[in-house]
């Protein structure tokens, strides 16, 4: 059985009775959903007898009071069931993603030097140079000379450096 290519035109009527019915449907629907919504509230929302009494004024705000906690907590009970339904949707999309095998990767550690972090951040406009060492101050270490001259009078010493004399003796020490 051969089939036929369906022409341009008779697809364009076809389109166009389509979108009439769907349109015809539509109004149908909205004219339902405000009939629906009239009828639930002639039902459920009597038309309000305006007391004219204090007493029956009291009466009429506590039965308000009472329907109106009634609609909070069926609120409150189908906040609670939406949020447990979105938690259970989002842990079975991690289960499903954990059985495909789409883990995902752990993170490799990474070492940068100060110069590289900071290019990093700043970008390449700001060229900073984190070299420490170029601002301290040059030491030399002195080697004793003997270990024996340590243990010697302490009293010694004191008197030889004491005073301006003895600080001017401990550098010209250092230079002789």
């Amino acid at each position: 059985m051969s089939e036929k290519k369906m022409t341009s035109s008779r697809k364009h009527h076809l389109k166009s009775v389509m979108l009439a019915i769907a349109a015809t449907r539509l109004e149908q629907e909205a004219a339902d959903a405000i009939a629906a919504k009239e009828t639930y509230l002639s039902d459920n929302c009597p038309s309000l007898d305006y007391p004219s009494s204090i007493e029956d004024l009291q009466k009429l705000c506590k039965e308000l009071h009472s329907k109106i906690d009634i609609v909070d907590e069926d609120r409150y009970d189908a906040e609670s069931k939406v949020t447990k339904g979105a938690k259970e949707v989002e842990d079975l999309l991690f289960k499903v993603t954990e059985l495909k095998g789409m883990k995902k990767p752990a993170l490799k550690k990474v070492r940068l030097s100060a110069d590289q972090m900071l290019q990093a951040l700043l970008g390449s406009k700001h060229k900073v140079s984190m070299d420490l060492r170029s601002n301290l101050k040059q030491v030399k270490k002195e080697v004793k000379e003997e270990a024996g001259d340590a243990v010697g009078d302490w009293r010694k010493n004191v008197e030889d450096k004491a005073g301006m004399g003895g600080r001017m003796k401990m550098f010209e020490g250092a230079e002789a």
